[in-house]
């Protein structure tokens, strides 16, 4: 792989990004300050350029660790990747609660501050929401949450989300219809966090009354001034959206298993929506979403899913650069 130059993935003018939005560990969507964001999108756009030459071996004396509790082959293959395309190394284990001695009781305290001096950074997958701030709090270095428990949060998820739509129009003034399972949602409830920073937002949570967004998020957007509406049904919002963020519901937690396809979008659906709407799911499918609006232009989700590797690129230059 060739080398490159680390300073040309910078911004312009580094020294206007405050002090106060570097990153230590990245836990949750609300660290993001816009400035951060913007640093993050022009490191992306240049590690797409990085991907596209070969890789870098700028990062050739660095190891990331993945501490995974819980499977996430997705999650995992795409942080792997991006160390690799760095020119780091990685040590990674899909079960991390099964194949350690967490088994026999040891705290995940105990386990980071462990494997930091293994690392130079952990991305810890946890089964409980607070996990991943549990790790950081003992860690000595960079801690990345790659999605703690059922309602907790998935920033890395959620930023590649968010410049998914960045790629394709201005993030000021965007009507989003989330759907499907959105009070245990984490990847909805992060992405929900990083539009409220854009002014003339409205977000459409769109879900049966069982799986509504949590009152958390709610209060979030009220004391922002954000737009929003709880809706239950999907046809009455899809015209209106720029943005389709369609995720899964698992059908044992409804009462009514029979109107689950009514959270999905299929061809039907694809008349009602803008004709230069964005469909994104942070994937993987189940019956939510029908194979055959795979061929629909609007589908950005395997684009989406792509511009992953690009994003934790940038996220892991950010964290290792700061923290160096």
């Amino acid at each position: 792989m060739a080398s490159s130059n680390v300073t040309a993935w910078k911004p312009a003018d580094a020294s206007r990004v405050p002090e106060t939005s570097k990153l230590k560990h990245l836990i949750e969507s609300q660290q993001f300050t816009l400035p951060l964001l913007m640093e993050l999108f022009q490191r992306t756009r240049g590690m797409e350029r990085v991907v596209a030459r070969g890789g870098t071996l700028e990062y050739q004396n660095k190891i990331l660790a993945n501490l995974f509790y819980q499977p996430s082959t997705r999650t995992r293959f795409c942080f792997e990747s991006a160390m690799y395309r760095l020119g780091g190394k990685v040590l990674s284990t899909e079960q991390a609660s099964a194949f350690s001695s967490e088994v026999a009781g040891e705290q995940v305290e105990d386990s980071i501050r462990i494997i930091a001096n293994y690392s130079d950074v952990i991305v810890v997958r946890h089964p409980q929401a607070g996990g991943a701030q549990r790790a950081a709090d003992v860690s000595p270095i960079p801690v990345i949450n790659a999605g703690d428990g059922e309602g907790g949060q998935h920033p890395t998820q959620a930023l590649l989300d968010l410049y998914t739509i960045y790629r394709e129009r201005p993030l000021t003034g965007l009507s989003v219809a989330m759907i499907g399972e959105l009070d245990r949602g984490r990847t909805a409830r992060s992405l929900a966090y990083l539009l409220a920073k854009f002014d003339r937002v409205k977000i459409f949570f769109v879900a049966p009354q069982e799986l509504q967004m949590k009152p958390d998020i709610l209060d979030y957007l009220d004391e922002r001034g954000v737009r929003y509406e709880l809706e239950s049904d999907v046809e009455a919002v899809i015209g209106e959206a720029d943005v389709i963020y369609q995720t899964r519901i698992r059908p044992e937690r409804v009462s009514d298993t029979h109107g689950v396809k009514r959270y999905g979008i299929d061809s039907a659906l694809l008349a009602k929506m803008k004709s230069d709407a964005l469909i994104l799911h942070p994937l993987p499918r189940t019956v939510e979403l029908d194979k055959s609006v795979d061929q629909d232009p609007r589908a950005l989700y395997f684009r989406q899913a792509a511009n992953g590797l690009y994003v934790r690129m940038a996220l892991l230059t950010m964290l290792l650069d700061q923290n160096s």
